[in-house]
């Protein structure tokens, strides 16, 4: 049996439990998270070539290659195609960073929203009509998981829902959101997640607003939290923007609808800035069972996190690393740290 650490946070009761989890994907058959020796056969093609280059977290690798902010976006690139994953806080800051980087964006097509907050997805429009100035279908495909759209209303009554502001604005450069439901397969072995179940109680959000659901009134938990899956043959590589949902849910999850295999690597923002030692400790030997090699861990994540995860998974600081921007994972290579975290 697993016991999970009862972690003392306030919780707001605005609907029964019973509507609360209809807004999530069904839990039912959902194994704990638990090693894998090695990967389980497939049915679907493996990622083979797979780089993730972080274009927005709070730390500048390297002197005059990037700023830092609070805020995540990363570049997915695998077996020759290209995502960009969210899209940092302030409406220029990947704009510039990918330029200082050499990196072009006017050729990637889709973009991956993991969820509403405005430190993901302040440079969606700027990236937009900049790329698009290049190439008309540059980032003018957008997904997004279910409720991303519902409106989240603050202590004063006003929606701070980041991206339903805006929607419409995007729209009408051409650009389409493709809501998911649950998890899709976007190329061959790359999966994005929709919804996540909350199969343990990791609360990793600050609930301080009220989302207005289909259902009615409920505490603001970001269901619509999504992340990348990309499978491999050396196990899973997870790409997270704030990981409301639950670092260990989604590895749970992961494992249940993409494949039965080691989490090879989690990289991006995973919200255990503020965690309770107990809670750092659960979900270090929770990510040590996985079997996770290698940690990216930026944004939200915490440094002190970082470095606890990495003590207590048995990692080193070259597989368990600060991301700063322009660090990179690459499958069979493993991080590039650049000179801040190095």
């Amino acid at each position: 049996m697993i016991h999970f650490p009862c972690f003392r946070a306030p919780i707001v009761r605005l609907l029964s439990l019973a509507a609360a989890a209809s807004l999530l994907l069904p839990v039912t058959g959902l194994t704990p998270t638990r090693a894998a020796s090695r990967p389980q056969p497939v049915d679907h093609a493996l990622a083979r070539d797979v780089k993730v280059t972080v274009l927005s977290t709070m730390l500048a690798g390297n002197p005059n290659r990037g700023t830092g902010e609070w805020g995540y976006a990363a570049l997915v690139e695998v077996d020759g195609r290209r995502w960009l994953f969210d899209t940092g806080a302030r409406p220029e800051t990947v704009l510039k960073n990918a330029a200082e980087l050499g990196i072009d964006l006017s050729t990637i097509t889709d973009v991956v929203i993991t969820h509403n907050h405005d430190d993901h997805t302040g440079g969606l429009l700027t990236l937009r009509r900049a790329m698009q100035a290049k190439n008309p279908a540059a980032l003018g495909r957008a997904h997004v998981a279910r409720g991303i759209f519902w409106p989240r209303l603050n202590a004063n009554g006003s929606d701070d829902n980041g991206l339903l502001k805006d929607r419409a604005a995007y729209e009408a450069t051409g650009g389409v959101f493709v809501e998911h439901a649950a998890a899709d397969e976007l190329a061959p072995g790359v999966w994005f997640t929709g919804p996540v179940p909350r199969t343990f109680p990791e609360r990793n959000w600050s609930g301080a607003r009220v989302l207005k659901a289909p259902a009615g009134d409920l505490e603001d938990n970001v269901p619509e939290d999504a992340s990348l899956v990309i499978d491999t043959a050396d196990g899973l590589v997870l790409v997270s923007g704030c990981g409301h949902a639950g670092i260990v849910n989604t590895v749970t999850y992961a494992q249940r609808v993409v494949r039965d295999a080691p989490l090879h690597a989690a990289i991006g923002g995973f919200h255990l800035f503020n965690a309770t030692d107990e809670q750092l400790e659960w979900t270090a030997g929770k990510l040590k069972e996985a079997g996770l090699t290698y940690l990216l861990g930026g944004h939200c994540t915490g440094i002190e996190a970082v470095y606890r995860i990495r003590a207590r998974a048995g990692l080193t600081r070259k597989n368990a690393v600060v991301s700063a921007v322009g660090s990179s994972f690459t499958l069979g290579k493993g991080i590039s740290a650049l000179s801040i975290a190095s």
